[in-house]
């Protein structure tokens, strides 16, 4: 019988998701875990064979806690569950050890498809999203690849107009905090100001 873990800061969304999967003969127990915190108290009490994670979690972020989960537990199979347009965290959620990718729009049979095929040490992707990253794989390396994962999250939030306090809200740090991560973000992509970021954002289909 399977165990599967939920992680998501919004209570309506875990809901759903554990009653999708629950319905399922085989499923024993769907966990919840609200943060970060959450989840690696679960993952290191409980013993899980999936997780299926929100990539925009609170505290370090869901890529962020990808990468620990990865460390701590290497052969655990995780699915990342986004809001995002599709390819924008897709290849660093890949890089970072996801099993699969998908947004949270697709419908309830696509969600147990995708976890049965991880839990069969598969990967999974839409077929939309297949031929995006095999696209970025063909490209040559964009000066966004060399931001870390939290520089990387900063950038599109820039890019897609926010400011820095809203962003400094959005991602449960300080307004000092963000304002370095934009400097430095600035520096690695040679540019000057938000505006060339947006730009260059758009240019490159990473926010809409």
């Amino acid at each position: 019988m399977l165990k599967i873990l939920i992680a998501d800061d919004h209570p309506v969304v875990r809901k759903g998701l554990k009653q999708i999967l629950s319905e399922e003969t085989d499923v024993e127990l769907v966990g919840e875990a609200r943060n970060d915190s959450e989840v690696l108290n679960l993952l290191r009490t409980h013993d899980w064979d999936a997780v299926v994670l929100d990539i925009a979690m609170p505290g370090r972020g869901g890529l962020e806690l990808l990468t620990e989960m990865k460390r701590l537990f290497p052969k655990l199979p995780v699915l990342v569950l986004t809001m995002h347009p599709d390819d924008q965290y897709a290849m660093r959620a890949f890089k970072e050890g996801a099993s699969g990718y998908m947004n949270k729009e697709s419908p309830p049979e696509e969600l147990v498809q995708a976890v049965r095929k991880i839990l069969r040490g598969g990967k999974y992707v839409s077929s939309a999203l297949a031929e995006k990253l095999a696209t970025l794989i063909s490209d040559e390396a964009q000066p966004h690849d060399n931001l870390s994962i939290r520089e990387y999250q900063v950038m599109l939030l820039i890019a897609s107009g926010k400011t820095v306090s809203a962003i400094a809200e959005e991602m449960s740090l300080s307004i000092k905090t963000i304002s370095t991560y934009r400097t430095r973000i600035l520096e690695k992509m040679r540019m000057t100001n938000n505006v060339e970021l947006a730009r260059y954002a758009m240019k490159h289909n990473l926010v809409q």
